[in-house]
C-alpha cells in the first residue's frame, strides 16, 4: 500500500514540475505602424474630433438620426450578428466547464428470480443509490488553453458584430445623403424641363413669324426629349434607395416612401474630422480587434495540441447506499464510497497528435499573416478616404465657382433682355446653364458627405471602442465596454500562465 502511495505522490509531483518548467505561450504578432498620416495633411485642423461613436449625429440631420436608431434596433445583420455572438458565448461556458469536476447522480433498483442448483425459486432484490465525481487534473494547462481559444472566439465574434454595425451605419448615412442628392437632381432637372419647354415655345412662335428656321425648332425638340428621358432614369434611382434604406431598417422596401418620398435638402453642415492616429486603429477598428482575437485562439489551440503529447491525470469518486436480500438471508444494508487515481498517456498514436499540432501551427501562421494584412487594408483605408475627401472638397470648390459664374452670366442676360440688347433665348440659354452647372454642383456636394461617411467607416467609427483615457469621450458609457476589457485582461493573464510544451518534451 505505501509503494502504490509512493508511486501515485511521485507522478503528480513529476508533472507538476514539469508544468511549472514550461514556457508561455505568445500570441502577440508585431506589425509596422506609421507615426502619422499621409495623405492628411490639408484636412486636420482645430475642428478634429476623437469621438467617432455618434459620428453621423454632425450631420445635424433629425430624420438620418431616426433612420439610423430604427437600423440599430432592428437590422437583420445586426440580430444575426447578435445571435452569433450568444452561440460563442456559450461554448465559452461549455468549454470552461473542463476546468471543474464533474457530479452526477444514480439509482438503481432490481429483482429476479433463480432455478439453478436450488430446491426452490430463490428471490433476490437489491437496491443503490448515490453520486459520483470525475476531475481532470488539468496540469499541463490543456483544458485552460481551450478555454481560452473559445474566449478569444467569442471576442472575434464581438468585433464581427461591431464591424457589422459599422458597415450598417455608414450605408444608411451613404444612402441617405444620395437619396437628397439625386431629389435635387430631379428638381433641378424638371426646372430644367420647364426652361427647355418655354424655350421651344418661343422658337415655334419666331418660326411662324418668319424669324427662325425649322432646324432650330427641330433641335430644341430634340433636346427637351433628352432631357426628359433623364427624369425616369431619376425617379428609379430615388425608388431604389428608399427600398435599399427600408430593407436596412428590417422593414418591408416600401415602407419608408411616404417619409421619404418627399425631397429635402442635403444637410448643410458635416461631421467634424476625425483625428486618430495610425496606431488607434488598433483599437478602434473591429476587423483588426477580430483578427487579433483570432490570433489568440489560433495561439491557445496551438498550446493545447501540444499538451495533448503528455500524461492525463484524472481523480473519480463515488459515494451512496446500497441494500441487498437475498431469498431468506437477512437483508443487508450499507454506505458505499471509492476513490481513485487514473493515468491516461500516448503510447502509439500513428502521427496524430503531431499532425495535430502542425495543422495548429500553420493555422497560427494563417491568422497572423491575416492580422498583418487586416492592419495593412485598415491604413490603405484611411489614406485612400483622405484623398477621396480632399478630391470631392476640391472639385466642389471649382464646381461653386462654376455655378456662381453661370449665376452672374444669367443676371446679366436678364438685364440686357430687360434692356433690349438680346433677345428672350439668350435668357434661357443663360438660365439653362446655370440650372446644369447647379446640378454638378449638387453631385458635388453629395460626394462631399458621402466621403465624409467613408472617411468615418476607414476609422472603424459607429461604435464605442475601448480606447485609451485620452480617447475616450466624457459621454462615453464605461459600462459598456467594461466587459470587453475585462475578457481582454483575463485572456492576457491566462495566456502568460498557459503552457508552451516543446522545450519539456525534447528533454
Amino acid at each position: 500500500m505505501n509503494a502504490k502511495y509512493r508511486l501515485t505522490t511521485g507522478l503528480l509531483a513529476s508533472a507538476l514540475m514539469a508544468g511549472c518548467a514550461l514556457s508561455p505561450v505568445n500570441d502577440r504578432v508585431p506589425v509596422q505602424i506609421p507615426t502619422k498620416w499621409s495623405n492628411a495633411s490639408g484636412l486636420e485642423g482645430a475642428d478634429e474630433t476623437r469621438d467617432l461613436a455618434g459620428w453621423w449625429k454632425g450631420f445635424g440631420d433629425p430624420i438620418l438620426n431616426d433612420l439610423i436608431t430604427k437600423a440599430l434596433a432592428a437590422n437583420h445583420d445586426l440580430k444575426i450578428a447578435a445571435a452569433r455572438v450568444r452561440e460563442a458565448r456559450a461554448f465559452v461556458t461549455a468549454a470552461e466547464s473542463a476546468l471543474y469536476p464533474s457530479l452526477d447522480a444514480s439509482a438503481s433498483a432490481g429483482r429476479n428470480k433463480s432455478f439453478e442448483r436450488l430446491p426452490k425459486p430463490t428471490i433476490g432484490q437489491a437496491a443503490s443509490v448515490g453520486v459520483a465525481a470525475a476531475w481532470e487534473l488539468d496540469l499541463f494547462g490543456g483544458n485552460r488553453l481551450d478555454a481560452i481559444a473559445a474566449s478569444a472566439q467569442a471576442g472575434a465574434a464581438e468585433e464581427a458584430r461591431h464591424a457589422v454595425q459599422v458597415g450598417l451605419l455608414a450605408q444608411v448615412a451613404t444612402n441617405y445623403l444620395e437619396l437628397r442628392g439625386v431629389q435635387k437632381q430631379a428638381a433641378i432637372l424638371r426646372e430644367n424641363i420647364a426652361l427647355q419647354q418655354e424655350r421651344l415655345r418661343v422658337l415655334e412662335a419666331r418660326y411662324h413669324a418668319g424669324l427662325a428656321t425649322e432646324l432650330d425648332v427641330t433641335r430644341q425638340r430634340a433636346l427637351l426629349h433628352t432631357t426628359e428621358g433623364a427624369l425616369p432614369t431619376l425617379t428609379n434611382v430615388t425608388a431604389t434607395l428608399i427600398h435599399r434604406l427600408g430593407v436596412l431598417l428590417g422593414e418591408p422596401p416600401a415602407s419608408l416612401e411616404a417619409q421619404l418620398g418627399q425631397a429635402a435638402p442635403l444637410p448643410s453642415a458635416l461631421p467634424k474630422m476625425p483625428a486618430l492616429l495610425p496606431s488607434e486603429l488598433l483599437s478602434q477598428r473591429p476587423d483588426v480587434r477580430r483578427a487579433q482575437d483570432e490570433v489568440t485562439a489560433a495561439a491557445a489551440s496551438l498550446g493545447s495540441a501540444k499538451t495533448d503529447l503528455f500524461p492525463k491525470f484524472f481523480l473519480a469518486a463515488s459515494g451512496g447506499r446500497s441494500t441487498l436480500e437475498l431469498g431468506a438471508l437477512p437483508r443487508i444494508t450499507g454506505n458505499v464510497f471509492s476513490l481513485g487515481l487514473g493515468l491516461a498517456a500516448p503510447l502509439f498514436n500513428a502521427g496524430r497528435i503531431r499532425a495535430t499540432i502542425e495543422a495548429s501551427d500553420a493555422r497560427l501562421a494563417q491568422v497572423a499573416a491575416i492580422y498583418e494584412k487586416t492592419f495593412l487594408v485598415a491604413l490603405e483605408d484611411v489614406e485612400n478616404a483622405f484623398i477621396a475627401h480632399a478630391t470631392a472638397r476640391d472639385h466642389r470648390a471649382q464646381l461653386q465657382q462654376a455655378a456662381e459664374a453661370t449665376a452672374r452670366a444669367h443676371d446679366l442676360a436678364d438685364a440686357f433682355y430687360t434692356r433690349g440688347v438680346t433677345d428672350f433665348l439668350s435668357v434661357l440659354d443663360a438660365q439653362r446653364a446655370k440650372l446644369s452647372a447647379e446640378d454638378e454642383l449638387t453631385k458635388a456636394e453629395t460626394a462631399v458627405a458621402v466621403s465624409m461617411v467613408s472617411l468615418y467607416r476607414a476609422f472603424g467609427g459607429g461604435w464605442e471602442a475601448n480606447l485609451p483615457p485620452a480617447v475616450a469621450s466624457s459621454e462615453r458609457s464605461p459600462a459598456a465596454s467594461e466587459p470587453i476589457r475585462a475578457q481582454r485582461r483575463q485572456q492576457e493573464l491566462l495566456i502568460e500562465d498557459a503552457v508552451h510544451v516543446d522545450a519539456f518534451y525534447s528533454r
